[in-house]
């Protein structure tokens, strides 16, 4: 919803770093790397190219690496935690009670069998009920209430220009396919694609019982109304801009725009207050929502949120829904060969609607309490190293510089967990009726977001579970978050030497500082507000800079005829660099990184370099990467990896990489911003 998250692949479920390894561990292990490749020809190659060799994907994963052996790992750890929940005569509205039943309810696969449709009935009737514009936007609104989410999001966040406030917000939405460009890309993969998608929509019809010929008709309207809507949305480049998605209007002067929705009632409907002004995050696109509410027929409306409801509810309902919906989104689209386990995906789903009850019984097991003195001492030597690196800046003005340290010193830092949890001890959530229960859930979150309104932005809030291997930069609250669940192997280990530490966490930690100083992070100031804090030459340098890193990652080439877009990972890839680049100099402030010493056959430097690479190794098919290239704001591992390396000359003196190598970069031509 804001800014992305930390690319760490974006994959849920970690353990933490809540036991050491053994000391016989080797956190750097040679039979992962592939030591006939040279490090300067291709050092992911090198670093991980064993690894590589002996891990294939496995058929119920898109892709197979160190984040999806720790999810496994984590995985079986929260399945085990459920399970015994799910057993116990807890108390009514008890963590245990509300994790137990919801994953029973999940695992009742007879009860969820003799229910098929009927969980999404009432919906379905009130979409069947609708008879003019006016109850098609009621419709839409009770629907975004319980977690669907046709044609548009509404959220309330904060004021990008007004930190401390909290706004009502509407941004574009309403797709079925990943991306906008799906609907137009003209290549054989994305025609393929428009192909099965049709098929599918015609499938899940025919689940909701419509003849072939109704459903086929009905196919054909949705893939006109989403074309329609792709047509108007923004593209996720454009996106990257914050100044382009701030469009603060009166209700007067969004009324004027969208003469056909009645915004006062639509608002008052979703927070139960009048509502005085919106922030549109893309207003062409409800400009054409507006038109299209005449433009296009009642009836199809209706069909694309019959579409819409099916579509949300199919991997909760029962197996013909589940298995249609997996042979469309797995399949087809990311080229996932067999479906994960039940206990599998149910866990996740208890995550994704209750984390921080999930959370809570997690960390009191997984977590330990020093992991977060060892963090504070991490991230004290990165934010002292970055403020000096600030200092030392050539390309940067006194003025700007003074500004960015002040925002740099005024990160607030999240480790492990919330110190204050959700209550959803007023949910209610039956051991019988797995939908049900995410859609309360879902009505709980819609229902706490409203009541935000008028009230102080609360900055202790987090946006992500405990256990989630990930890590995050918040430019509206300017704070650096580390759940408990990266803060194991490799990223953090209290048994590994420094170099596996800081190349590990320590880049991590680099990386989401950088955030605050990537291409968007930059226009945000130390209070969370979008204002301009530099000067015009210092910003003119900063885009000189970043446009070469654009550069070297559109260079990169992926798949036949598709390369990364430097556009839309350009945040992540400055996050990464930047990072680097802190975490070596953190490093090299440490006893270990002052030394000589070796550690099975490889200096410190090798080892801070090579635990960075083994967090990247990752083999990942073909479909999925495809699907990535075009949505996901982070380069594919090996470029994550050799991507920063070749803008650092620290690297090529610890592998004596020379002139005329692959990865060789003459000084000149090498990249540094931060």
């Amino acid at each position: 919803m804001k800014r992305p998250l930390l690319g760490l692949l974006t994959l849920a479920f970690a353990t933490s770093g809540a036991f050491a390894q053994s000391p016989s561990f080797k956190f750097i292990d040679k039979s992962n790397m592939d030591t006939l490749v040279r490090p300067g020809d291709n050092f992911y190659q090198y670093a991980n190219g064993g690894w590589l060799k002996n891990n294939p994907i496995p058929s119920t994963e898109t892709r197979w690496g160190s984040f999806n052996q720790l999810i496994k790992k984590t995985n079986d750890n929260l399945k085990t935690l459920l399970a015994e929940a799910a057993v116990k005569n807890a108390s009514y509205g008890s963590n245990s009670q509300l994790g137990g039943d919801f994953y029973a309810s999940g695992m009742d696969s007879v009860e969820i069998e003799n229910a098929g449709i009927t969980p999404i009935a009432k919906q379905l009737e009130a979409i069947a009920g609708i008879s003019n514009a006016k109850e098609l936007l009621t419709v839409i609104s009770d629907m975004h209430k319980m977690g669907y989410s046709p044609v548009y999001t509404f959220f309330i966040y904060q004021d990008d220009k007004n930190s401390s406030q909290v706004i009502s917000q509407l941004s574009q939405g309403g797709l079925g396919l990943p991306d906008k460009d799906y609907y137009f890309n003209a290549d054989d993969r994305s025609k393929t694609i428009r192909s099965e998608y049709l098929k599918h929509l015609v499938n899940m019809f025919k689940i909701l019982g419509d003849d072939n010929k109704t459903a086929s008709k009905n196919a054909e309207a949705i893939m006109k109304i989403e074309t329609t809507l792709a047509g108007a949305s923004m593209t996720r480049v454009e996106q990257r801009d914050p100044n382009k998605i701030y469009h603060k209007m009166s209700l007067k002067d969004l009324q004027a725009l969208t003469p056909m929705s009645n915004w006062k009632e639509i608002l008052n409907d979703y927070t139960g207050k009048e509502i005085s002004e919106v922030l549109v995050r893309q207003p062409n696109f409800f400009k054409e929502f507006d038109t299209q509410l005449i433009a296009t027929s009642l009836n199809d409306w209706k069909a694309y949120l019959r579409w819409n409801v099916i579509h949300s509810a199919a991997p909760y309902l029962h197996t013909k829904a589940v298995n249609e919906n997996f042979n469309f989104y797995g399949k087809v689209l990311t080229g996932q060969k067999v479906m994960k386990p039940r206990e599998d995906r149910v866990a996740i789903v208890v995550d994704g609607s209750i984390g921080e009850v999930l959370g809570r019984l997690y960390v009191s097991k997984y977590f330990k309490p020093q992991a977060k003195e060892r963090m504070l001492a991490l991230i004290n030597n990165l934010a002292s190293t970055y403020e000096d690196r600030i200092k030392r800046l050539d390309w940067m003005g006194e003025q700007t510089k003074q500004k960015a340290l002040v925002k740099l010193n005024a990160f607030i830092r999240k480790i492990g967990y919330p110190d204050n949890w959700k209550d959803y001890s007023q949910v209610h959530i039956s051991r019988t009726a797995f939908y049900a229960n995410v859609v309360e859930c879902n009505k709980y979150d819609f229902k706490t977001m409203v009541e935000k309104l008028g009230k102080p932005v609360d900055k202790n809030e987090w946006m992500m579970s405990p256990p989630t291997i990930n890590a995050y930069y918040n430019p509206t609250v300017n704070e650096i978050v580390f759940p408990a669940g990266i803060l194991q192997f490799p990223f953090f280990d209290f048994g590994a030497d420094d170099a596996v530490n800081y190349g590990g966490i320590g880049a991590v930690i680099g990386h989401e500082m950088t955030h605050g100083f990537d291409d968007e992070g930059r226009q945000y100031d130390a209070e969370g507000n979008l204002k301009d804090w530099w000067t015009q030459e210092d910003a003119d340098k900063f885009k000189e800079r970043a446009n070469r890193v654009v550069e070297q990652y559109n260079g990169y080439t992926v798949l036949n005829g598709m390369n990364v877009n430097g556009q839309l990972t350009l945040g992540e890839n400055l996050a990464d660099l930047g990072g680097l680049n802190i975490a070596y100099e953190a490093f090299k402030k440490t006893p270990q990184g002052k030394s000589t010493e070796l550690i099975d056959g490889f200096t410190a430097d090798q080892r801070f370099f090579l635990s960075w690479a083994q967090i990247w190794r990752s083999n990942i098919r073909d479909e999925a990467l495809a699907q990535r290239i075009v949505t996901d704001p982070h380069s594919p591992g090996i470029y994550r990896c050799n991507g920063p390396l070749i803008n650092m000359k620290e690297f090529f003196t610890a592998f004596g990489i020379k002139e005329g190598d692959s990865m060789w970069k003459a000084e000149a031509e090498r990249i540094k911003i931060w």
